[in-house]
């Protein structure tokens, strides 16, 4: 229970931004939130806050520690909830907002299923490319494709995912295909542009990621029209595999620079900490998580 308690406790913290707010919510003095924190490093051997009177502020080790430690408490409220509410049913209106093409292909087809098995829930799907503000716009869910990196929203991963370089076969065999990074600069790459500056591609090069700025006749802010263009064989295309999975596997596209791939942005579930989580958000959740689990789904779709 001690260790239950100061996990929960560093959790608070580090969402409230001190000791004394974390204090005042739990209606205790600060300095018992201060000798939680203190067992709490003193016993993994490792600091996890550096502190002052004012504020806190998460150490490497302590960022790595909180996203854990958030997944722990998620599963054991879900956990909870689930023996209590067993017989309750998933109820009330969902905002789910998710990037454009992803939604377009891999949540919105979801939907009706979903909405079959929860009849008491409605949804309202939002497709854009933009960073949403879950709380100042009462986003329930937000489908991302990158790590969580807000510490006052808890995030569930749906769904490996990698970016990869693909060119149909065509443009492969008219002009080649680079070996390096340094080659890139000799092909036309199809850009995506967001807010109209163009987005780099990134890349794992001697144990470090770095980020190119490519160059190429087309540029789109739709990935659905890179991927027409590659597959037309218009240049190279740096696409996420969620998108281009199955061109690759039917010979349609091939993928160039495998060994310079980047650690995936994989795809999440993300929502704002709520002590009780709404059922109809956690069986949403529950939902996709199971439907992206089974291999027949991406090959399928």
């Amino acid at each position: 229970m001690d260790h239950f308690k100061q996990i929960s406790t560093f959790v608070d913290v580090a969402a409230k931004g001190s000791l004394s707010a974390a204090a005042r919510a739990e209606g205790i003095a600060p300095a018992m939130i201060g000798r939680r924190l203190d067992a709490l490093e003193e016993r993994l051997g490792v600091k996890l806050l550096q502190r002052t009177t004012r504020k806190v502020a998460l150490t490497t080790e302590g960022v790595a520690f909180l996203e854990d430690c958030q997944r722990i408490l998620t599963d054991l409220e879900n956990a909870e909830a689930a023996v209590s509410e067993r017989s309750a049913k998933a109820s009330g209106h969902l905002l789910i907002s998710a990037p454009a093409g992803f939604g377009r292909q891999h949540v919105a087809p979801l939907l009706p299923s979903f909405l079959a098995e929860h009849r008491d829930v409605t949804v309202t799907l939002n497709l854009n490319d933009r960073v949403v503000d879950l709380i100042g716009e009462g986003i329930d869910v937000a489908i991302r494709i990158a790590a969580l990196s807000d510490s006052n929203l808890i995030g569930v991963k749906l769904a490996d995912n990698k970016r990869v370089v693909v060119a149909s076969p065509a443009y492969i065999k008219r002009y080649g295909a680079p070996v390096s990074l340094d080659e890139l600069a000799k092909h036309n790459c199809l850009a995506i542009s967001s807010e109209g500056s163009q987005r780099g591609w990134t890349f794992r090069q001697s144990g470090r990621n770095v980020t190119l700025k490519v160059t190429g006749n087309m540029v789109c802010n739709d990935g659905a029209v890179l991927h027409d263009w590659s597959l037309a064989g218009k240049g190279l295309a740096w696409r996420s595999m969620w998108e281009v999975g199955n061109a690759i596997e039917s010979g349609a596209l091939v993928t160039v620079l495998d060994e310079f791939a980047a650690p995936g942005n994989d795809v999440y579930a993300v929502f704002a900490q709520r002590r009780h989580l709404p059922l109809r958000i956690r069986a949403f959740v529950d939902f996709l998580r199971h439907a992206y689990a089974q291999p027949e789904y991406w090959r399928r779709t």
